[in-house]
């Protein structure tokens, strides 16, 4: 089914948040997979080509195929676009590099710091007001990710800044995703998305390249790109269905997807200040959700009853 077949805003919740899940689902066996490869020793910067690329050649071959002209790449604010697959290429990356000395379950955590920041710079970058309830819910957040990584702690592992950045970079991705929705189609975004990443990581994959040594790895290889069109494809997707304010809980699952990989693939449990740190950052970005859906609400004019 292509995108144009899609009738936006489909009152189908059950299907939009099924579709949610499919698209977090699909992100879990990328880190996983990822952490899996590294620890073989494959190099992180070659799996963030080849997700990339693979994302690229998917792409790209789709809209060829619904028949998108040359001059149809050229694509308005076409900056901010390239801007937007720079930034998500950077998330990866650095979530990639700390794989593999991080659980997959504390890079998960400080991922979904990422809400947060774009509450946080949603203030100084879009002029949006941030109240009393979602300022403190930043706070809170922040105080759960100090929590989970221990900064000042014996167990604090240099690796985490990676980790953050990778959350910083997928916040400012995630606020020009918001700006460009309606703007840009999804299909040139995900083109791009693929086409930065592929060009940016293509040199150094050469250099650093070393093959799989089984077809295991190399199938876990290859489905990283798969796994990210197709995660970031039914993402998409999953907002004709049913609105955000109904499904942005559900992309925690993504928390208990990795901590279910963590236990049945490496055999380990996140700590229990893990687990703490992760229920208050996942709490805080529930209120700020929670104030997000009521102020919507409220600003929402009620339109008249029939025959008034």
């Amino acid at each position: 089914m292509s995108p144009a077949a899609i009738t936006p805003k489909q009152d189908r919740a059950a299907l939009g948040i099924s579709m949610m899940l499919l698209a977090y689902l699909c992100f879990s066996f990328i880190d996983t997979g990822v952490k899996w490869l590294v620890l073989a020793g494959i190099p992180a910067l070659q799996l963030a080509f080849v997700r990339y690329a693979g994302h690229f050649a998917l792409s790209l071959s789709l809209l060829l195929r619904d028949g998108v002209s040359v001059r149809g790449f050229a694509t308005p604010k076409l900056g901010l676009v390239l801007l937007r697959s720079l930034l998500l290429a950077v998330s990866t990356m650095l979530n990639f590099l700390a794989l593999r000395y991080l659980p997959l379950t504390l890079t998960s955590t400080i991922l979904f710091l990422a809400p947060i920041i774009v509450c946080a710079l949603s203030w100084p970058l879009l002029g949006e007001r941030v109240g009393k309830f979602r300022l403190t819910a930043i706070l809170i957040g922040f105080v759960g990710i100090l929590i989970a990584i221990r900064p000042f702690g014996v167990d604090f592992h240099w690796a985490t800044v990676l980790s953050l950045g990778a959350a910083a970079s997928f916040a400012l991705y995630t606020m020009l995703t918001r700006s460009l929705s309606g703007v840009v189609s999804s299909g040139i975004m995900q083109f791009y998305s693929g086409f930065v990443g592929t060009v940016l990581l293509l040199p150094v994959a050469v250099m650093v390249w070393r093959s799989p040594v089984d077809g295991i790895d190399w199938l876990i290889l290859l489905s990283t790109g798969f796994f990210g069109w197709l995660g970031h494809e039914v993402l998409t997707r999953a907002f004709h269905y049913a609105p955000a304010s109904m499904l942005t809980p559900f992309g925690y699952s993504f928390m208990l997807y990795l901590t279910a990989w963590s236990w049945l693939v490496f055999g380990t449990l996140p700590d229990r200040w893990t687990v703490v740190g992760a229920v208050i950052v996942a709490a805080a970005g529930l209120i700020i959700w929670g104030r997000e859906l009521y102020l919507s609400r409220r600003l929402t004019p009620v339109p008249p009853a029939p025959g008034a």
